[in-house]
């Protein structure tokens, strides 16, 4: 690591400061060119450790750059992983208030719920399937505190990966029985297709970015609950929102979920 503990915990307070009173800054890598991947994750870390404290609870986890798509889009190569919050998730057909956000966009992607752990290393597409309980489609909000949405990766996985709300809804599936490379999603706003795409745009499988996660926590002895929630990663390109607008993800098989935003 290239950052002390003091630089690490003065990170994670800027950057959640940020996102609770949405308000932007300048990626910290711009100050922190050494900063390492464990840097990176010891500041999303730390920024756990804030929620904790203060009675937040950890819902779910979820895989961010995930798909080609996404990747190009925001210029990188690597997929990136983060947790998600419980004040992060909004009820089914629910309202977000753009005044508690920066600059919003929305992805389709489809959650996984584990019923057995899921532990690395050799964690696999088999072993995720085999340790899942349902699928069910998912509208991720996401919104980088991070000036006009530039960031690279290392800043990107220490503001959590751009992690701020969730809805999940529709119908649940099971994972063994669907075929989920080539489910599709269509995402609508304001009743107007805006994304198309199908699972396989995540890594060619979406249960493969759960493996990869599992992996990468099995490194730091850590597993992945059963009952676990976990957001795949983002379908297509994510699609801008503001006050007024109206999101529908329709997925293939497992029916419809929709969010507003005010």
């Amino acid at each position: 690591m290239a950052l002390d503990k003091n630089t690490i915990a003065r990170l994670a307070e800027h950057l959640e400061n940020c996102e609770l009173e949405a308000r932007d800054t300048p990626k910290i890598t711009d100050a922190h060119p050494d900063m390492d991947w464990d840097d990176a994750y010891a500041i999303q870390d730390a920024i756990l450790q804030r929620k904790l404290a203060r009675g937040a609870r950890v819902v779910g986890l979820k895989a961010g750059l995930t798909s080609h798509a996404k990747m190009k889009q925001m210029g990188v190569d690597t997929p990136v992983f983060g947790f998600l919050a419980d004040y992060f998730s909004v009820p089914e057909g629910g309202v977000v208030k753009c005044s508690e956000l920066i600059h919003p966009k929305v992805e389709p992607e489809i959650a996984f719920v584990t019923k057995a752990p899921l532990k690395g290393p050799g964690c696999h597409v088999g072993t995720v399937l085999a340790a899942t309980d349902f699928v069910l489609p998912a509208i991720e909000i996401i919104d980088s505190r991070y000036r006009d949405f530039k960031f690279d990766l290392k800043s990107v996985i220490a503001d959590n990966c751009s992690s701020s709300r969730f809805v999940v809804g529709g119908a649940i599936g099971d994972a063994r029985k669907l075929d989920l490379r080539t489910l599709g999603v269509v995402l609508e706003k304001n009743g107007e297709p805006v994304a198309f795409g199908a699972g396989a745009a995540v890594l060619g499988h979406p249960a493969t970015a759960i493996a990869m996660l599992a992996n990468r926590l099995g490194a730091r002895g850590e597993e992945i609950p059963a009952g676990t929630l976990i957001l795949s990663g983002g379908i297509t390109e994510a699609v801008a929102v503001g006050p007024g607008d109206a999101i529908t993800l329709r997925a293939q098989g497992l029916g419809s979920v929709s969010v507003r935003f005010e």
